[in-house]
């Protein structure tokens, strides 16, 4: 039978680059939390050890394809444990609404999603811990969607402390280019040394994004599509780029402003949430949807 599950966005709530670290990467401080919108992922589980994903992308070979890579992580840790069963395997499906390169998280939310429905569909028995651990390995932002809890992250986005932002209304919007991350983490004029802060501190300061000065300046959409939305609500950049996000307190005002949109603006409604989709829908509080 195929099992339907939520594979959701996140907003970077704020976003500070507080330093450069000798193996390239950036450290930063940055606030996740979760939309009660994204792609579905459609899992058949098989008996007869094949893994086959029914919704290939073009130009990316299946191997390369973050949800097979994650479901094969799972298949060696499991056997390694022994609790993978004889012939273990699965038909995935994806059903994308996330934009490819939006910083909403679509890939990592997909490599997530597949790990933890797969090690309940399979009952290999892997702890929290465990998946998230296999999920840095796929990419920084994948352990939080494995854990499913909003998160103050640090690090290169590794070291998760839960917390409970206030769950809003946004509406976002994409504005039509895609931001591979490299272009914006090798810009010269990125800030790198936004002093390090306590979560207290930051969660009672304004929300900023480090990387939007950059995503402005060298993408005229984005600097388009958040001059039009500051002029009715707050409005940021989410992690780096290129979808922004204006925040509200009523489902009703987000719908207003997203109703007067010019046509170039591509967007959504949707509420921030500081629990997952996925783990509401493991958890039996609420349908897959």
């Amino acid at each position: 039978m195929m099992t339907r599950w939520p594979s959701p966005a996140k907003l970077n709530l704020f976003l500070y680059i507080t330093g450069r670290r000798e193996d390239g990467y950036h450290n930063l401080q940055t606030l996740f939390q979760f939309l009660d919108y994204g792609d579905t992922i459609m899992i058949e589980p098989r008996q007869d050890g094949v893994l086959q994903l029914l919704t290939p992308v073009e130009g990316v070979p299946d191997e390369e394809n973050l949800i097979v890579r994650a479901a094969r992580l799972l298949i060696a840790e499991a056997t390694r444990l022994g609790t993978l069963a004889p012939g273990a395997g699965a038909d995935i499906a994806v059903e994308k609404r996330l934009p490819m390169g939006g910083g909403l998280g679509g890939g990592s939310s997909n490599a997530a999603t597949v790990l933890v429905a797969l090690n309940h569909l399979w009952k290999t028995g892997l702890n929290e811990d465990r998946l998230a651990a296999l999920g840095i390995s796929l990419g920084a932002d994948v352990p939080v969607f494995v854990r499913g809890h909003a998160a103050f992250a640090e690090g290169v986005g590794e070291l998760l402390t839960p917390v409970d932002p206030e769950e809003k209304w946004y509406l976002v919007a994409h504005p039509g280019v895609n931001i591979p991350t490299p272009i914006i983490f090798k810009d010269p004029d990125l800030p790198r040394n936004t002093p390090v802060r306590s979560i207290q501190t930051l969660l009672s300061g304004e929300f900023s994004n480090d990387c939007e000065v950059i995503a402005r300046k060298r993408f005229r959409k984005v600097d388009e599509l958040l001059s039009w939305l500051l002029e009715y609500a707050p409005s940021r950049l989410t992690g780096t780029g290129a979808c922004v996000f204006a925040e509200f307190n009523t489902e009703t005002a987000a719908r207003q402003v997203l109703e007067q949109a010019p046509e170039w603006l591509h967007g959504f409604v949707a509420r921030g949430v500081n629990l997952s989709p996925l783990h509401q829908a493991i958890s039996g509080q609420a349908e897959y949807w």
